[in-house]
């Protein structure tokens, strides 16, 4: 890593446990400071009876041999030092004792204070490498504290699949969503109206250090209201509770800072309280919402003004959520997407400023424009997948099928193919431009310099990208008919049934 902008001395800092101190304050700054006068009351998702509720937890053995059973050897310890390779190799010696403690653990509602103490690693995001702004922080814990939060988390998915308390809204962490079935739904619902002739307006919404900032006390109040309670509660309070981290680079580490505020970042539990804080964000909003854990958006029809007026209702209720339960919305990142030739171009506001106005947005890692097509998001695949070919081409000299071929398929071809069953090309140039990458793939294999591209394809034993693309295609429809993928049947699937009926 890198120095450190410092304003403080106007220049640069190059000491490890330096960066590392600057970082952890910086991290600890954004944790909010919750004000536990007044928790608001959270509307109950819950209605089962007492019987019904998560209010207790009592593991086996079984589960516990289960969980070191699927513990990847190839992970970092946290600052226990218990690697769990060790866990692994030593399952039958180690698990009964194990499962000994989490049982006390659950009965006490007490969590030991080595599983909530994180080392945390700073994963550059974008921009400048100088900023501490533009690192996100990911929390290595006790890989025996992650062993039982795996076994909390199972539990609550369970109660909360039981019961159908997730919003159908999320596709976030949640079985059978994926980014996939987020913006195929989405685009589905904008593209319907938009094929129409229908004038649509799309706001991006973004909130500030999301998964940093969320409050422990309302939060404990969501979980409540989703009929976690009891010692499972409790449980989950003490787990939260006096938590500390320390930032580490090149084997030197800061000091620790508490913990305040947040699901920690690479913590088990994390995606699914998370998805539970916020599980009531749009409600009362008539406008659609699509979230991807903190990622959300929404669009509406915006045929006269009282349509936007109602968009504008929407943002004023999301807004009034966020200041509720003490949640920030960027509101300089947020932006408005104006679709259609009669778009009224309206102006919306949240939280007193302006939203500005964008052509072009970089959705889930999928570019979408206002204009709906898809070349700007081909051409941005091809770019990257060309990027990543040329490094190839420059740092590998040994350039037999056996070397090219894996780089290929796992370093090239996902450009080309991530999320594509919602952008796949139909002009003439796109699908050559993607094919194009390819064709050139294969032609650097030494030996196939000069045999067609088609035998080429036959001899590597590959199918040509659009191929591959109707293959994907039709997978995604028979994962989605089948509920392998949760997503939905009747918006997504409907409309094909429809059209195959009116043209018979």
């Amino acid at each position: 890593m890198g120095p450190l902008d410092d304003r403080a001395i106007k220049g640069a800092i190059k000491d490890d446990k330096a960066i590392a101190e600057k970082l952890n304050d910086f991290f600890a700054s954004v944790f909010t400071n919750e004000d536990v006068g007044e928790i608001p009351e959270s509307a109950p998702s819950f209605v089962g009876d007492e019987s019904e509720e998560l209010s207790r937890i009592e593991v086996s053995l079984e589960e516990v041999l289960e969980q070191i059973e699927k513990l990847n050897v190839n992970k970092s310890p946290g600052p226990d030092g218990i690697h769990p390779r060790v866990l692994k190799e030593l399952k039958w010696e180690i698990a009964e004792l194990l499962s000994v403690v989490c049982n006390l653990s659950f009965k006490s509602a007490s969590v030991p204070n080595d599983w909530k103490v994180a080392n945390v690693t700073p994963i550059f995001k974008k921009g400048s490498r100088g900023d501490p702004g533009n690192y996100r922080p990911v929390s290595l814990t006790s890989v025996p504290g992650k062993l039982v939060e795996t076994i909390v988390k199972n539990k609550i998915v369970k109660h909360v699949e039981e019961h159908n308390l997730l919003d159908k809204s999320q596709h976030g962490f949640c079985k059978g969503k994926s980014c996939l079935t987020n913006l195929l739904e989405f685009f589905e619902g904008v593209n319907k109206h938009a094929d129409k002739g229908d004038p649509v307006d799309i706001v991006y919404l973004d909130f500030q250090k999301a998964f940093d900032k969320v409050p422990h006390q309302r939060l404990l109040c969501k979980l409540h209201g989703h009929g976690i309670r009891g010692k499972v509660l409790s449980w989950i309070e003490n787990w939260l509770k006096d938590r500390k981290q320390r930032v580490g680079i090149n084997g030197k580490f800061s000091d620790w800072r508490g913990v305040t505020s947040g699901v920690p970042q690479g913590s088990v539990m994390g995606p699914i309280l998370f998805n539970l804080f916020i599980n009531d964000l749009e409600k009362g909003v008539s406008s659609e919402v699509v979230k991807f854990a903190d990622d959300t958006k929404l669009f509406r029809i915006v045929k006269t003004e009282a349509d936007c007026e109602g968009l504008q209702e929407d943002l004023t209720k999301l807004s009034d959520w966020a200041t509720k339960w003490q949640m920030k919305f960027n509101v300089d990142k947020c932006k408005v997407m104006h679709i259609g030739k009669n778009n009224p171009n309206y102006t919306y506001s949240m939280m007193g400023a302006n939203l500005a106005t964008t052509n072009q947005e970089r959705d889930l890692g999928v570019i979408v424009d206002s204009s709906l097509k898809t070349s700007t998001q081909c051409a941005a695949a091809v770019k990257k997948a060309n990027r990543m070919l040329g490094i190839i081409r420059k740092g590998i000299e040994n350039k037999t099928q056996n070397i090219l071929l894996p780089l290929y398929k796992t370093m090239v071809r996902p450009h080309l193919e991530y999320c594509v069953q919602m952008w796949s090309p139909h002009l003439k140039k796109d699908i050559l431009a993607l094919e194009r990458v390819q064709k050139r793939a294969t032609k650097m294999i030494r030996g196939l310099e000069r045999v067609p591209y088609e035998e080429r394809l036959k001899r590597l034993g590959l199918f040509s990208l659009e191929k591959r693309r109707l293959r994907g295609d039709m997978i995604e429809v028979y994962k989605i008919m089948s509920g392998v993928e949760r997503a939905d049947k009747e918006k997504l699937l409907v409309p094909i049934i429809e059209e195959l009926e009116n043209t018979k």
